[in-house]
């Protein structure tokens, strides 16, 4: 089971559009995939459930705020499976494929769960604030190794939010690998860099931590590399004002992925409201296939760069 963490500091970016259409995409393939949105913003959920059926059914209890909160109250969390959903009319879109794809939502008062985990931090001496920093931090890593052995999961993919608070900390120590959706501009280039540094900085003081508890295997995930998005195409190609970022972003040191998401505000825009990504729907227009075709192309990439990882 691979577990890859999507995340850029910057928002906007189209974070949440590679996210949904790379499950889709997998699970097309007849891959069984598995959502968690930790993003405080909902816009993975509400990619695949309307806000009503969210309101109704899932909010109070079956989010993965609802998860956190038991870890903030030094309750012993239940098994993830207990938050899973099936979002209907995405796994109707893949039928007859083996695959699936499942969600645990998000809820907007997510972002107040960090506070509540901070307080969990502090001990009497230094040596029990690297443990506790440790057991909060590794929380959501035990919640989905526990997957590994209970359920057919063949990916798990973490949509993260645009910052590095102790939820986000927490994705990236479950995560063996990082996407990083990223936008060929000049801010999204320099949160790339920044985030780079972050994930190496978390990876050393977490291995630090781990080392006091034979129990805790240190972390080391690989950044699988950076997919761009919102594309602008003219004569076949991206624009030149966004192929010089496009350059830029290659001379990182990071992997950029070959095929990128276009530009294509009507589609991506019109997909959440259909709940369905983009990738499972079928078009007669020339542009709107190209998009699709890309989408596709990128997914077969990922999937070569999951195999590689793995060597």
């Amino acid at each position: 089971m691979d577990i890859v963490a999507v995340i850029n500091y910057k928002g906007g970016v189209g974070k949440t559009t590679v996210t949904s259409n790379l499950a889709a995409e997998l699970a097309f393939r007849g891959k069984k995939v598995l959502l968690i949105d930790t993003d405080a913003q909902a816009s993975l959920t509400f990619s695949f459930v309307t806000p009503d059926e969210w309101d109704d059914k899932y909010k109070e209890a079956k989010t993965i705020k609802s998860w956190f909160d038991a870890v903030s109250q030094s309750s012993e969390p239940p098994c993830l499976t207990s938050f899973v959903i099936a979002p209907r009319s995405a796994n109707e879109a893949v039928a007859g494929s083996g695959g699936r794809i499942d969600l645990i939502c998000s809820h907007l008062g997510l972002i107040n769960v960090d506070l509540e985990l901070a307080t969990l931090l502090g001990g009497v001496n230094i040596q029990q604030t690297k443990r506790n920093y440790i057991k909060v931090h590794g929380k959501l890593r035990s919640a989905i190794e526990e997957l590994k052995v209970t359920t057919d999961y063949d990916i798990v993919l973490i949509d993260c939010p645009p910052n590095f608070n102790i939820v986000t900390k927490n994705a990236i120590v479950a995560a063996e690998k990082i996407l990083i959706p990223a936008k060929p501009d000049y801010l999204s280039t320099l949160g790339i860099d920044y985030l780079h540094r972050s994930v190496n900085d978390l990876v050393r003081e977490f291995n630090e931590y781990a080392q006091l508890d034979g129990d805790i295997e240190e972390i080391s995930p690989d950044i699988l590399g950076v997919v761009l998005t919102m594309i602008q195409i003219t004569g076949g190609q991206p624009i030149a004002a966004q192929r010089q970022f496009i350059s830029q972003t290659r001379r990182l040191g990071i992997k950029a992925f070959e095929s990128f998401f276009r530009e294509n505000k009507t589609i991506f825009a019109d997909a959440p409201q259909n709940l369905r990504p983009v990738v499972l729907n079928h078009y007669s227009s020339g542009t709107h296939s190209d998009v699709v075709e890309e989408i596709e192309d990128f997914v077969t990439e990922f999937e070569a760069s999951l195999d590689e990882a793995e060597l």
